[in-house]
């Protein structure tokens, strides 16, 4: 409350409790003041979006404002519901947010690369799926592209990888069409998991038994380069390595160092979310020359998998 009350250059009042203690204050309010009400995710209604609930809340105002991204992939009563009773409009935020995504996907700059990198194929099924559709160069890096390696009859020793899912990974790659698929081609491996670790460097045709890939190597951080210098939009979502630990950080700080590069000189279009790709970038000092830096999680993820968002068709519906 204080940093909206320093952000605004005026006092902010705040109603904590229930309903009707916020109905009393909002009374009692003057042209040009600002109420701060309680979160209403204390009250039973919100998540399950109770039309009561949602009545209750469309009493307080006139107008409704949607500038949470963020938990737009909710249909609770103050992200969707409330939209459907009252004039809806998308928030400054909320807005830009859209604006990115949308130059990212819908009409883009082409070619289009994505790169998808995290821990597990199975979280991000339907983001591949999509995005194959959707771009022309998927790269895919972290320990989703173990499971693909694996997929592919190489041995990957000890590192991540989801042996369940390697026919749901040869389907894919079977399956790519147009959309050039681009997979690690050396590593940085290690037999421990911490940072400083003894590592050596290997292409992936000769991993040890006893090893973990844990970052891509200098020959595959340099063929991506090398994309990024023909790409015009570049989507980014997942970490290419342990990026949390040193050395294996080295392949994402170089491709963010460039990728920002590019993107000042207007080269390159850059979309990035997610906790970790958020963190990675933070911690190669570039997060403020990217495009744009999505301030969602789960949203933003479910927006690259072509899924649709509640809290964002109210306010169109609108």
């Amino acid at each position: 409350m204080t940093h909206l009350a320093d952000h605004l250059g005026q006092a902010v009042s705040f109603a904590p409790h229930g309903l009707d203690v916020a109905a009393q204050a909002i009374e009692a309010m003057r042209p040009g003041d600002v109420l701060l009400v309680e979160n209403t995710r204390f009250h039973a209604g919100e998540e399950k979006n109770d039309p009561d609930f949602v009545e209750a809340l469309a009493a307080l105002g006139d107008l409704y404002v949607n500038d949470a991204f963020s938990a737009a992939h909710r249909a609770h009563a103050s992200t969707e519901g409330l939209a459907r009773k009252l004039p809806a409009y998308a928030g400054r935020s909320m807005h830009a947010e859209l604006e990115a995504l949308s130059k990212a996907l819908e009409r883009p700059q082409r070619p289009v690369a994505a790169i998808v990198g995290g821990a597990k194929v199975s979280t991000k099924l339907d983001l591949l799926g999509n995005l194959m559709g959707k771009v022309d160069i998927l790269i895919i890096g972290g320990g989703m592209a173990n499971t693909f390696l694996a997929a592919q009859g190489k041995a990957v020793g000890k590192s991540l990888c989801e042996h369940d899912l390697l026919d749901t990974a040869r389907k894919i790659l079977a399956g790519a069409g147009s959309c050039e698929i681009v997979l690690p081609v050396d590593a940085v491996v290690a037999k421990e998991f911490k940072a400083d670790a003894s590592s050596r460097v290997v292409s992936v045709d000769a991993v040890g038994s006893a090893e973990m890939i844990l970052d891509m190597g200098p020959r595959s951080t340099a063929r991506i380069i090398e994309i990024l210098g023909r790409a015009k939009t570049l989507v980014w979502n997942g970490p290419f390595g342990a990026f949390e630990l040193k050395p294996f950080d080295a392949g994402t700080i170089a491709v963010a160092k460039v990728a920002a590069e590019l993107t000042k000189s207007g080269q390159l279009v850059t979309i990035a979310g997610g906790g970790d790709t958020v963190s990675a970038l933070n911690g190669a000092g570039v997060a403020d020359s990217f495009t744009y830096i999505s301030t969602a999680g789960g949203a933003f993820l479910e927006w690259l998998e072509g899924k649709t968002l509640p809290g964002v068709h109210a306010l169109r519906r609108n």
